[in-house]
């Protein structure tokens, strides 16, 4: 399983600009503050700091602003997550994920060989650059959710490093996909169920996972950003704001 990278996006296709607008349109016109949580990271040249920021002001209601707070590293995507969780981000040449959870998230298992994943609640943003190493998990998602871009998997297949079938094509069976334009789509994966959703460091579980997948940047070096969504009982409609958020951001001022 490969962790999810960060990677620096250049939107470059009319359909993800109409997409963009489209997402931005549909926002909430009230205006709420959320706090700003750093996250420190580890990764290709070690540890790094946990940054500083200011609150944030987001389309979102009074309510759903109380109950989340916007996390992020040093560098890559940022994202909503319920507040009072805890964070933590990898990073490297292809990319890097952060991940919110309810308890401390400690760095030595994260890296470790053995460590299987997230079982409980959590919330995972990942990025993946279409131009370095990070290309092989763009080209994964490609081939099965993004048929338009087939071309960047028969890329990747033609160097040689790995074959057509390191790239099964279609959905996952159980996976429910709603499609927001070419470059984005919202999915949920049931509980106990291989998907979008459990490709991300979740583990299955008797909880649904649901998230977002978006590409972007210039066709011959796409950029992949995965959310990764599961949620304490009674918590669920947070998620809701969580990928609108992620969608808003993501197609409007893409990572570098």
């Amino acid at each position: 399983m490969r962790l999810r990278p960060y990677r620096s996006l250049v939107i470059a296709s009319v359909a993800l600009s109409t997409y963009c607008i489209a997402v931005t349109s549909h926002a909430d016109a009230q205006t709420s503050s959320v706090p700003f949580i750093g996250c420190a990271s580890d990764g290709q040249v070690g540890p790094r700091k946990a940054p500083h920021g200011k609150a944030k002001a987001l389309p979102l209601s009074a309510e759903l602003a109380s109950q989340l707070a916007y996390y992020q590293a040093e560098e890559g995507s940022g994202v909503l997550a319920p507040r009072g969780w805890h964070c933590f981000s990898t990073y490297g040449s292809n990319g890097g994920s952060l991940f919110v959870a309810p308890q401390p998230i400690d760095s030595k298992i994260v890296f470790s060989d053995k460590w299987m994943g997230f079982a409980g609640p959590v919330v995972q943003i990942s990025n993946s650059l279409g131009g370095t190493s990070g290309r092989f998990e763009v080209a994964s998602i490609i081939a099965r959710v993004f048929p338009a871009h087939k071309a960047f998997v028969a890329n990747v297949i033609a160097e040689g490093i790995e074959t057509a079938a390191d790239f099964p094509s279609g959905p996952y069976p159980k996976d429910k996909l709603h499609y927001r334009s070419k470059e984005a789509v919202e999915y949920e994966t049931p509980p106990q169920t291989e998907g979008l959703g459990t490709r991300s460091r979740l583990q299955k579980s008797d909880k649904a996972v649901t998230g977002v997948e978006i590409l972007s940047g210039p066709n011959e070096e796409l950029n992949l950003v995965s959310l990764a969504i599961r949620l304490p009982q009674g918590a669920e409609r947070l998620a809701r704001a969580i990928v609108q958020q992620t969608e808003r951001e993501i197609t409007t001022n893409p990572p570098n």
